[in-house]
């Protein structure tokens, strides 16, 4: 049969491993215009240490290519490049992931990026199925296997002081992901497990993300006001076990 030749629609992150964090790198950075640059990573798979014995089936705990020994995101965190090295330029961001093909995908969040919000995996449902309950839309969320993060449009220290101070207490767990602040994307690979979208993309319609130029980006995800959801993240966080204020997925 005769082909018909005609412009095919590219898949929004092409499958298998290293191509899929190329082209989800590339996707975020050029399509939505979010400063993105690669993660530490894992160190490769070794031997077990010595003295040190796996049961059956168990594989040996993958560590963080940082320096750090005891680094409690394995992987999940910016390193070498640092987070201002991010970017939105694709020939760096090819660059970076064809030198460092299994790298984590990591967006500096604040400015004119995407801000975070995240809580335990167990609160963040808690808090999604609240939202849902009521009616509020949410944008992405990313998840790991212990935490989930949901993206909101960007935000000020001032704007979230004054949101913040007018609780009467925010859990130690829930954590905000602002100026400074990054958010790990999916397909990563980390030490936690693999970083999924828990609540694809969203429609582009009205984004709150910003091409060069200050133009809105209609292709970019959906993001809502952080004031819209932050009640109902606190009240799940605050019926969830805190986990301290120890940094963790």
């Amino acid at each position: 049969m005769r082909e018909i030749l005609g412009r095919r629609r590219k898949p929004l992150f092409r499958r298998g491993g290293r191509s899929a964090l190329l082209g989800a790198a590339l996707h975020c950075a050029t399509e939505w215009q979010w400063p993105v640059l690669p993660g530490v990573g894992l160190r490769p798979a070794g031997r077990q240490p010595a003295g040190g014995r796996l049961g059956l089936g168990e594989r040996a705990p993958r560590r963080c290519n940082c320096p750090d020994p005891d680094c409690v995101v394995p992987g999940a965190h910016p390193f070498d490049p640092g987070l201002l090295a991010a970017t939105t330029d694709a020939r760096m961001v090819r660059w970076w992931w064809t030198n460092r093909p299994d790298a984590p995908i990591v967006l500096a969040t604040g400015g004119r990026a995407p801000c975070a919000v995240s809580l335990p995996a167990v609160a963040g449902a808690r808090a999604l199925a609240a939202l849902d309950h009521f009616g509020v839309r949410t944008g992405p969320v990313v998840a790991t296997p212990t935490r989930w993060s949901l993206l909101v449009s960007p935000y000020g220290l001032p704007e979230l002081g004054e949101l913040l101070n007018s609780r009467d207490w925010v859990p130690s767990s829930l954590r905000f992901h602002g100026d400074g602040g990054y958010v790990v994307l999916p397909p990563s690979p980390t030490g936690a497990g693999k970083v999924r979208w828990e609540r694809p993309t969203a429609s582009p319609k009205l984004s709150t993300s910003f091409k060069q130029g200050g133009t809105p980006s209609r292709d970019a995800p959906w993001l809502p006001d952080v004031a819209t959801i932050v009640d109902a993240l606190v009240t799940a966080s605050t019926s969830t076990p805190d986990g301290g204020s120890r940094l963790a997925y």
